[in-house]
């Protein structure tokens, strides 16, 4: 992970080898799997990309070394996309002080 932003930053590399900076949300434990939920640094200009949103990908061991991939399915995508929306959503209900 670069910490160029900060230790909440990251670089990742897509599929077309460009670099996209991302700041770490939240991290969560589901089914003995670790998943990190992201917000690109920077968003793209094209205002009309479904691409802007909230990153979800998962940390896998290979050969060793922790790796984050992208996630298997769009069961799984949903699945714990709901989780992190159940969290981010208590955090801010949370902070409201009644």
């Amino acid at each position: 992970m670069s910490e160029e932003f900060g230790p909440n930053f990251i670089t990742v590399t897509d599929e077309d080898g460009n670099d996209i900076e991302l700041e770490l949300l939240d991290v969560l434990e589901h089914k003995g799997q670790t998943y990190m939920a992201f917000f690109p640094a920077v968003l793209e200009e094209d205002e009309d990309s479904d691409e802007d949103g909230l990153v979800i990908l998962k940390s896998i061991r290979e050969n060793g070394e922790e790796l984050l991939s992208t996630l298997d399915s769009e069961e799984e995508l949903t699945e714990v996309y709901d989780l992190f929306m159940e969290l981010l959503f208590a955090d801010e209900e949370d902070g409201q002080g009644e």
